[in-house]
């Protein structure tokens, strides 16, 4: 999904122009709020108790993490960054956040992911941010 978002990414970029980091920026705090807006909604479906450890819960959390990766691509081309770079930095990091995640999920609980989950959004906004600002001053 990186991959796939990237190209779309690229070629929009390239057709945009200097707007493409603009809309990176953009698409950056607008993951993150929604990161945000998740993880509130899942709590919210946790109250209720629809929260659970079933096949259609795992289809959907593979669906929201998919649609992440392919926001995180579309913002990778915008910004016209290496196509074997990205792939490479996004296998490396897929691979040891997820073995350190595994483990560490397994000990710290329900508590720890929620946690992550918001800090995870908070970061995507401030990277955004930064995007932004760093354009508005250049």
């Amino acid at each position: 999904m990186p991959v796939v978002g990237l190209f779309l990414g690229r070629g929009l970029g390239s057709a945009i122009g200097s707007t493409a980091e603009y809309i990176a920026a953009v698409a950056l705090v607008l993951l993150g709020a929604y990161m945000l807006r998740e993880d509130e909604e899942a709590e919210g479906q946790k109250v209720a108790g629809l929260s659970g450890r079933t096949g259609l819960a795992l289809i959907g959390l593979g669906i929201s993490i998919s649609l992440d990766e392919l926001a995180m691509g579309f913002t990778i081309g915008l910004l016209h960054l290496s196509l074997v770079l990205a792939v490479i930095l996004i296998g490396v990091q897929a691979f040891v956040v997820a073995q350190v995640g595994l483990r560490l999920g397994s000990r710290l609980g329900e508590a720890a992911r929620e946690w992550a989950e918001r800090l995870a959004g908070l970061a995507l906004i401030g990277l955004g941010v930064l995007i932004l600002v760093e354009q508005l001053l250049a």
